[in-house]
């Protein structure tokens, strides 16, 4: 095995092997949790680092076993696998610390830790897939890990909102079985390739290849959190703040969110996609999400509900990039895929924040709390922003190159769509923000369960990753032209899914 066909597999096992080892650790055994954890995000973040410089520089990250005659496991760390596992990789590790100090006094830590790592192995499993059979490998076990992570408190809503969360998922993987089996059957193969692999079944019936391409939508859209599959996600929002942030930001929408990227660029392609006339139904699709995600979050008074209903929306600004059938639509899409989710898991910390600090779990109890937590509340402030698409944030960045996307597709309608949800953003973001700052204090917090020490307004592994979060979302946005930033790594990915001729 060569030193390039061992990284893939060494990104993967690097959260692999000490979740396994944390599963087996005694619950008194904190100091050695932490440090596994620890090492085991760090060594992740250098993997994924000397990925990215490998494959800027031309080099190819692939491995390969057969499972069976003309079926593989097979990874590629291709310039579209390492924008999912950098996010990936790097917001788990602000993940893990916001977690230990969320967990100091939680029973089952080691289960949880171990979950957590199998969690991230899925992840980066999905990401680097190199067909669709690995692909699927990779889904369920995503979907099985998380389980025990919504259902952890063991209370009757959790364990319902865990079942919900099952049954949804294990449908959608279900379908996505169905999608798969039927493509192999017709094709011989499930590979994922620049350009899509379906063109050369130009005598197959049209009605057979869209029907493959509905179904695998439908398997890969549960997760993606698609209107009308989308139900799961708020009953989820029961889990603790650190599940809802991988849900939201990390694993699972955006695991759904990928699987559409994969299956429109690299099986089916997107010239021969829009040849079937497949994009236009899923664009519709994507603008029915936004739109009504958006207008459900008005109305939820539940903190993580809004937010769980803005991530519906959100997610699908990513599914509209990809079906509005052009470069700049592609990087429009791929950019909000990190974008989203750095604004996001900064506004699920800063809900756990407000939860574990003072007792506060809805909006109406959010009075006065910019000045008892300013610190959480401005990474909020700023984690909001950026969704409402604000000047200077990381939005701001994604939302202009899909409008763009939308005005060279010829889809007038789709930028009434962005606008509209940006209206309806800062319509349920800016009360919060108002009741935060400038609404009196209360007379007493619900269920204040850290007292305010000086300056330090709650516990610090609570405060550093949304800081640090919410100034990545402003270092996206300032320097959304460097060489480094998530927009570039997207424009390159666009320049190779075009590379055939640009629509």
């Amino acid at each position: 095995m060569t030193a390039n066909e061992a990284l893939p597999l060494a990104v993967i096992a690097s959260s692999l092997v000490p979740g396994l080892v944390i599963f087996a650790l005694p619950e008194r055994r904190i100091r050695l949790r932490t440090g596994l954890n620890l090492f085991a995000a760090l060594a992740k973040l250098a993997l994924v680092a000397t990925l990215l410089a490998g494959v800027a520089a031309g080099e190819d990250y692939a491995f390969r076993y057969a499972v069976l005659p003309g079926i593989d496991l097979a990874f590629k760390a291709d310039a579209l696998a390492l924008l999912f596992v950098s996010l990936s990789a790097v917001l788990w590790l602000f993940t893990t610390l916001y977690a230990i100090g969320y967990l100091e006094k939680a029973p089952h830590r080691s289960r949880f830790f171990g979950f957590f790592s199998l969690c991230v192995t899925a992840t980066m499993g999905i990401a680097m897939a190199a067909n669709l059979f690995t692909f699927f490998i990779f889904y369920e076990l995503l979907t099985l890990a998380t389980f025990p992570l919504v259902v952890h408190r063991g209370t009757a809503q959790a364990m319902r909102g865990g079942t919900i969360y099952l049954a949804y998922t294990l449908v959608g993987g279900a379908l996505l079985l169905a999608g798969i089996v039927w493509l192999y059957d017709l094709l011989g193969h499930t590979e994922f390739a620049h350009g899509g692999v379906l063109a050369a079944l130009n005598d197959a019936p049209r009605w057979q290849l869209q029907a493959i391409f509905l179904v695998l939508i439908a398997g890969v859209g549960v997760k993606a959190a698609v209107v009308p599959l989308h139900g799961w996600l708020p009953q989820a929002m029961v889990a603790p703040a650190p599940v809802s942030a991988l849900l939201h930001a990390v694993a699972v929408v955006k695991a759904g969110a990928f699987g559409i990227v994969r299956i429109v660029y690299e099986v089916y392609g997107i010239e021969f996609a829009q040849s079937l006339d497949l994009l236009a139904p899923l664009a519709v699709f994507a603008a029915v999400t936004i739109l009504w995600g958006s207008f459900r979050a008005l109305f939820q008074d539940d903190l993580k509900k809004r937010l769980a209903y803005s991530t519906i929306s959100q997610v699908s600004y990513i599914v509209l990039g990809v079906a509005l059938f052009g470069p700049l639509g592609t990087v429009g899409g791929m950019v909000h895929l990190v974008h989203q989710g750095v604004m996001k898991i900064t506004l699920f910390f800063c809900a756990g924040n407000y939860a574990e600090t003072q007792g506060v779990d809805k909006v109406s109890e959010m009075n006065g709390s910019g000045r008892r937590m300013p610190w959480t509340t401005l990474a909020f402030s700023i984690g909001a922003l950026g969704m409402m698409g604000a000047p200077f944030t990381a939005g701001a960045v994604s939302k202009a190159w899909l409008i763009d996307g939308a005005n060279a597709a010829h889809m007038g309608w789709a930028v009434w769509v962005l606008w509209a949800s940006s209206l309806l953003n800062a319509a349920y973001f800016l009360p919060i923000l108002w009741r935060a700052w400038f609404k009196p204090l209360p007379a007493a917090w619900p269920d204040e369960h850290i007292a305010a020490r000086g300056r330090r307004e709650t516990a610090w592994l609570l405060l550093l990753p949304p800081l640090f979060t919410a100034a990545a979302v402003l270092v996206a946005g300032l320097f959304a032209d460097a060489a480094w930033s998530p927009l570039a790594w997207a424009q390159l990915i666009a320049g190779r899914e075009y590379s055939q001729g640009t629509p």
